[in-house]
């Protein structure tokens, strides 16, 4: 056969050797990969999300498990302000990044402090002047202990046997008015029917941000405990009684996660917003 009449195979004989190397060498990366991830935590976690209303979803979460416990992160960037989304997504991101390098859990209280203020000089530095910032709530479950750290008014609570336990307070307007009105300085009417009651007065991406609160101790779970971490776009829609019907039930976190997103969509409020919701199970 002459040289020329070659040509057409040799030319599919080094495509197809290119393919099968690049196949070969994506397979590694891929193992690769997959050999970087945590081990498999023994809780069950599940998580929810709709973008309600808004025109963007500002909400992010993750979870990590590694030889000190699990940690659950969400974040609520701040909806009417630029950069809401960068901002929950590079505090979620710090957070676990930060989760990743704890030595010891005794360590986990100054990694709030240390991934609060991480994330609050980064998110600054990203806006550049801009407006933006983010709430944030953490959970990390070790040997049946809950130690958690929260900024803004997104919600850590835990769900046992029917009642709700919070865990933080939240960080708006509304709490300041409220201890206003039990020194007496301005009346209940004036608390209640104040127009900026929900505006948060601590936040990460804040210029004057303060703190990230942390829980004092641990907090000791029982067997059959859920841990919530949610967004108010979340306990703004969902009464207790409605989260309640639904938690209480035989159901996976993730099957639970999802019914709740499904129950504040189902009530198509103009002005629903952002919810996202993540249910971690203390088996």
């Amino acid at each position: 056969m002459d040289v020329q009449n070659w040509v057409p195979y040799l030319i599919v004989l080094t495509c197809t050797a290119a393919i099968l190397l690049l196949l070969g060498v994506r397979r590694r990366l891929l193992l690769d990969t997959v050999s970087l991830e945590p081990p498999a935590s023994g809780m069950p976690i599940g998580n929810g999300q709709t973008i309600g209303a808004r025109e963007e979803q500002d909400d992010y979460f993750a979870s990590v498990t590694t030889a000190h416990g699990t940690a659950a992160v969400l974040a609520d960037g701040i909806s009417g302000l630029a950069h809401g989304r960068m901002a929950s997504t590079l505090a979620v991101t710090v957070f676990i990044r930060e989760f990743l390098k704890l030595e010891h859990i005794r360590e986990v209280q100054s990694f709030f402090t240390k991934a609060a203020k991480i994330s609050n000089t980064e998110i600054l530095r990203n806006l550049k002047g801009a407006p933006g910032g983010t709430t944030l709530v953490a959970a990390v479950i070790a040997d049946d202990l809950l130690y958690w750290g929260a900024v803004g008014d997104s919600m850590i609570m835990v769900f046992r046997e029917d009642n709700f336990i919070r865990m933080n307070e939240r960080h708006i307007l509304e709490s300041v008015l409220q201890e206003r009105c039990l020194t007496g300085q301005i009346t209940r009417e004036e608390a209640m029917e104040h127009p900026m009651k929900r505006r948060l007065i601590n936040y990460l991406g804040y210029e004057n941000f303060k703190s990230i609160e942390i829980g004092s101790e641990p907090f000791r779970l029982q067997p059959g405990d859920r841990i919530i971490l949610c967004s108010d776009g979340v306990y703004n829609t969902m009464t207790e009684v409605e989260l309640e019907q639904i938690l209480s039930k035989p159901i996976s976190p993730h099957d639970a996660a999802e019914e709740i997103i499904e129950a504040i969509e189902q009530k198509r409020l103009a002005n629903q917003d952002n919810a996202t919701i993540v249910i971690v199970d203390n088996a």
